[in-house]
């Protein structure tokens, strides 16, 4: 019995409408989705695919309980594994699949096609032409289990059985797209018949031909390397902030550092494996849970560099949402560096106080002295004229066991060591016109060592833009121009672990080195 016209049913409606956005996001929609964190694009695919597999469940006329309960049981083993994803994205749970539960899964997909097409067979309401684009649509499973069975990511076999599967999935938007578009016809509203013949199932087979063909002509899977990165993209060998890149500029800085070959070292991944390849191996190290995970994906890539595993400083460029999760400083511009470190510099300024806030000298300064954080002996109180040119041999006079004075002493330049372990120093400079008083009283160590201005410039370096230096600018502490000096260090370790150093300076011409308290 032909069906009787009547308007399209709330089901039929937003059936219609759902299959029309899955066309839409399979073509286009999908791209500004790739931009937004992963658990969006989950959530999407979730609401999506679950509404229409609910709708398809009950806008069919299935004619058949049996068949029915056995489209019902697909659909819900598909939704399940989508609720599953997003779960995985949301580190809450994860199912942990293997190859024989991906051909399940596969299985089923094929299960739910096959089920749905026989559907609307038996429904009567759907044209031959939307019929076969849906018996069509299974050909894409087929390249899916060789992809899992016999190709190992990321080959050139497993590239382009990728490519092609994906080509061939656009049957299934067709198929989607020629099922919404004869909602009508299925509801009781036919179509003229001069409209039925121009677009029979001859004339959308020819179309998908036309549409799919091409594209498995064009698209061909990458057999060689290609370096993405070029003049145009940001320089990655200075390792740019991610803030500062736009997002399709960080893959580009991700691949450089991947080949990156500086100091002689080996690059992470060989140049042997493209670029998409290189990416693939960068996603699935965000997601690895430990440091042997990594080295095991890096070895599978035929990396020289397996040992040394891959810092998450790297991985920020290919999956900043994962890494934001435990290191999000990661993410930072440039520009908020900057800020961060002025302020952590600031900061450090401030716990520093004046040990002698009552005796004002010629010129003085306070701050934290930045030391290096592996093995730096100390800083230097240096005249212009020798600043850089300290001898590895006075450095290590500092450790020389029977040292007088605990410094390092050349005639215009004075090593000061750090008594404790630490990566900083509380330290004030003063510069007077005569010598101040001992006052030894309170500080662990205070020695005295003459010291030449050749320049008429002695000062403490700062870290001018550096890692290593004083946070605040330091006087110049030759208050008298050129000439003969003696300099003066105070040492002590507060109860709360911290050290503090007085530097004094004024005008002498004594060359001894005196240890005032020791």
């Amino acid at each position: 019995m032909p069906p009787r016209p009547g308007p399209l049913s709330g089901r039929e409606r937003a059936l219609r409408r759902l299959l029309y956005l899955a066309v839409a996001y399979s073509l286009i929609l999908w791209w500004p989705f790739a931009v937004l964190p992963d658990e969006v694009a989950a959530v999407v695919q979730l609401i999506m695919w679950g509404a229409i597999d609910v709708l398809l469940l009950l806008v069919i006329r299935w004619r058949s309980r049996v068949l029915r309960a056995a489209a019902g049981v697909m659909f819900a083993i598909q939704i399940l594994v989508m609720v599953e994803d997003l779960l995985d994205e949301l580190d809450i749970w994860e199912f942990g699949w293997n190859d024989v539960a991906w051909w399940i899964y596969i299985a089923v997909c094929a299960a739910a096609t096959v089920l749905t097409v026989v559907g609307q067979w038996r429904d009567g309401r759907w044209s031959r032409g939307t019929l076969i684009a849906g018996w069509l649509s299974l050909i894409s499973f087929a390249f899916d289990f060789p992809i899992i069975t016999f190709f190992e990511p990321p080959t050139s076999a497993w590239l382009a059985s990728m490519v092609v599967s994906h080509v061939l999935g656009l049957l299934g938007v067709v198929w989607n797209a020629a099922t919404a578009r004869e909602m009508p016809v299925a509801a009781g509203h036919p179509v003229a018949a001069s409209s039925r013949r121009r677009w029979g199932w001859g004339h959308r087979v020819a179309l998908a031909a036309v549409v799919v063909l091409p594209m498995v002509v064009v698209i061909q899977p990458e057999q060689n390397a290609r370096h993405t990165f070029g003049g145009g993209s940001p320089d990655c060998y200075s390792r740019p902030s991610f803030g500062d890149l736009k997002p399709e500029e960080r893959e580009p800085v991700f691949l450089c550092l991947a080949r990156n070959r500086d100091f002689g070292q080996p690059p992470m991944f060989p140049d042997s494996l493209p670029d998409q390849a290189v990416l693939a191996y960068g996603r699935a190290l965000c997601r690895a849970k430990d440091r042997t995970e990594k080295e095991a994906l890096l070895r599978q890539a035929g990396s020289a560099r397996a040992a040394w595993g891959v810092d998450d400083w790297d991985l920020v460029y290919v999956c900043p949402e994962i890494v934001a999760k435990s290191q999000p400083h990661l993410l930072r511009s440039s520009e908020q560096m900057k800020a961060d470190e002025r302020d952590h510099i600031a900061e450090k300024n401030a716990r520093c106080r004046d040990p002698w806030p009552r005796t004002k000298g010629v010129v003085q300064a306070t701050a934290n002295y930045f030391l290096f954080v592996d093995g730096d002996p100390g800083y230097v109180v240096t005249d212009a004229a020798d600043h850089g040119v300290m001898d590895e041999d006075v450095m290590g006079e500092l450790y020389k066991k029977g040292n007088e004075t605990g410094l390092g002493v050349t005639p215009g330049t004075v090593l000061v060591g750090h008594v404790a372990d630490v990566s900083d120093v509380c330290i004030t400079v003063k510069a007077f016109r005569k010598a101040p008083p001992p006052r030894t009283a309170g500080w662990y160590s205070v020695h005295e060592v003459p010291i030449t201005s050749r320049s008429g410039t002695l000062k403490v370096p700062e870290m001018d833009g550096g890692e290593v230096g004083a946070g605040a600018p330091m006087p110049n502490l030759a208050i008298r121009g050129k000439g003969r000096y003696r300099l003066r260090v105070y040492v002590r370790v507060t109860k709360s672990e911290e050290e503090e150093h007085l530097v004094v300076v004024f005008p002498g011409r004594s060359r001894k080195q005196l240890a005032l308290k020791s």
